[in-house]
């Protein structure tokens, strides 16, 4: 089958999401009216609250959310042929994705840029929303932790993107003070700064760098971990618009650039699908993971939806919207793009690397595919190289840099979320050292070093299916804590749009994290294990109190009628 089509039924359908479906959900549900002061304006202190271009902030919220997860996921998930993947990915985005995440920045921005948890806690109650940001605290954990590992795999396999990956850190921060400083226009200072980029990767691939082999005992990928916790520490704790913001939006451009790069090389080659349309279980594979029901639905998380958005959304991004109406285009859009990433992943893996070798078909694809970033680059590098003639290392440099770059830009705002939890602890339970904005940094940055370390060591992001577990449960909350926003508002047909994905993705999910609290145990690895249990328990107790909640809210509609 010609790879084309999977790219334009995939557009199709996003663009149905994005003209009807997001459309009617943000005018008749949700009500987005421009009149309503957002927090950017009404808390502006020019560090955390400040209102943001929709196109610049969509480039932050939109790398932030996106990290390596749209890729990996998705890579991952084609063990099991590609209809699996491609349908969850395509139908997960539009009626999944799209609607947590601007429903979760709506939320926020409503509630004057407060994070989810403290939604939660308003609108269900005290102690459930501090159940709740226990799950957030650990979902951030696990992105920490897991694309910290992922960084240094790729910057030890990759040596080619060091330069232009260290590199866009001086160009954000030149960036920043440009706009925010100087005052110069947002379009002359893109162009510069995307061409800087990009003249970096030729530069990268001539002079690649490399760490020693070993240094204070540690090897390659252990040493750059800690280079990355240093800088994210660092990045957490510098106003937004100094780093964070114009770094994700320029890597938002890089993308936009790489997909479109991508898509077009894709037309060009119409690539055959060399996987199969469907594989039950694959023995040989990444993680051990033999069941595609319910265990695709936790592999394949920011390709579909992801409860790490909800965080970004109601975290950073919502104290940076200037007008309400732009929470469609932020989050809604945001989402799209993850979809596409996720798209363009699928195609790179399930036909693109047939163009690399010739023994990769319906017969050999089990003992062949090996799955994760490395499939996505090479892949899509060698679809590049035959559409578009730019050299094959080249090309794998762009996309090696572009799975660095967006997993950097989540960790500098994961980093950053923790320490804002870790605050609202300390103001909770009135624990003055935590309130401090350097101990709680600090505290952030060794928890997910640990997690880190502990990937480094075992040779693999042990992590990721428990990532993608919780990721999922914390999506399902989400949106559980949306719909009663909107019961409590009356909106009782348009809470269902909430509702009916949140029991689809809660029970997926918490069957795949009864089955991984089960490969954790027998593994002996009970960390995982204890983390799965604390995850497993709280949810079921935040569930049962939201519903216990939505049964009050219709009893008393019922008891009025």
């Amino acid at each position: 089958m010609n790879a084309v089509w999977l790219m334009l039924v995939g557009f199709a359908v996003f663009s149905f999401g994005w003209f009807v479906y997001s459309r009617l959900y943000a005018s008749k549900v949700l009500e987005l009216d421009d009149n309503f002061t957002t927090p950017a304006h009404e808390y502006r202190d020019n560090v955390d609250f400040v209102p943001a271009n929709k196109f610049v902030l969509w480039g932050h919220h939109f790398t932030a959310v996106a990290g390596a997860a749209p890729i990996v996921g998705p890579a991952i998930a084609v063990q099991w042929g590609w209809l699996p993947a491609f349908l969850w990915v395509i139908i997960g985005t539009v009626a999944f994705a799209g609607i947590h995440d601007m429903s979760a920045l709506w939320a926020s921005v409503k509630n004057e840029g407060k994070s989810i948890g403290t939604i939660c806690t308003r609108f269900v109650g005290s102690k459930v929303g501090q159940l709740f940001m226990i799950v957030i605290f650990l979902v951030l954990l696990m992105v920490n932790g897991a694309f910290g590992v992922i960084i240094a795999k790729e910057s030890v396999e990759h040596t080619s993107t060091i330069i232009p990956a260290w590199g866009a850190v001086a160009i954000a921060l030149i960036m920043g003070q440009a706009i925010y400083k100087f005052k110069m226009k947002l379009v002359p200072v893109t162009i510069v700064a995307v061409i800087a980029l990009y003249a970096l990767v030729p530069l990268g691939v001539a002079v690649p760098l490399s760490l020693p082999d070993s240094m204070f005992g540690l090897n390659q990928n252990a040493q750059w971990v800690v280079l990355l916790y240093i800088y994210a520490g660092i990045a957490s704790i510098l106003p937004v618009w100094a780093l964070l913001q114009p770094r994700d939006y320029v890597n938002g451009i890089q993308l936009f650039v790489g997909l479109i790069l991508l898509y077009t090389s894709i037309i060009i080659v119409h690539p055959t699908v060399a996987a199969p349309t469907f594989i039950p279980a694959i023995t040989d594979n990444p993680g051990g993971w033999h069941v595609v029901v319910p265990v695709l639905f936790i592999t394949v998380a920011c390709g579909a939806i992801s409860g790490f958005h909800g965080i970004v959304s109601s975290g950073t991004t919502s104290k940076q919207v200037d007008k309400m109406k732009d929470v469609r285009f932020v989050g809604y859009l945001g989402a799209m793009g993850e979809g596409s990433l996720s798209l363009a992943t699928i195609i790179a893996c399930v036909a693109g690397l047939s163009l690399i070798n010739a023994d990769l078909n319906l017969d050999t694809w089990a003992d062949l595919y090996k799955g994760g970033t490395a499939s996505f680059v090479a892949g899509g590098g060698a679809i590049i190289y035959e559409g578009l003639g730019i050299p094959q290392e080249a090309s794998a440099t762009l996309l090696s840099l572009m799975v660095i770059l967006f997993a950097a830009t989540t960790m500098d705002a994961g980093i950053r979320l923790q320490r804002y939890i870790i605050q609202e602890w300390g103001d909770i339970y009135n624990i003055g050292f935590l309130r401090g904005k350097g101990i709680a940094t600090i505290v952030a940055v060794i928890t997910s070093f640990t997690i880190s370390m502990n990937g480094v060591s075992d040779g693999k992001v042990a992590i990721w299916p428990l990532f993608g577990a919780t990721n999922q449960l914390l999506a399902s909350l989400t949106l559980l804590v949306v719909a009663v926003i909107l019961l409590k508002s009356k909106k009782f047909s348009g809470s269902l749009i909430a509702l009916i994905p949140m029991s689809f993705i809660l029970v997926m999910s918490f069957w795949g994290a009864i089955i991984k609290l089960g490969d954790y145990y027998n593994d002996q690895n009970y960390l995982l294990t204890t983390l799965n249990a604390i995850v497993i328990v709280v949810t079921l107790l935040v569930v049962l109190s939201a519903l216990k909640v939505i049964s009050k809210i219709l009893a008393d509609k019922k008891a009025a009628a």
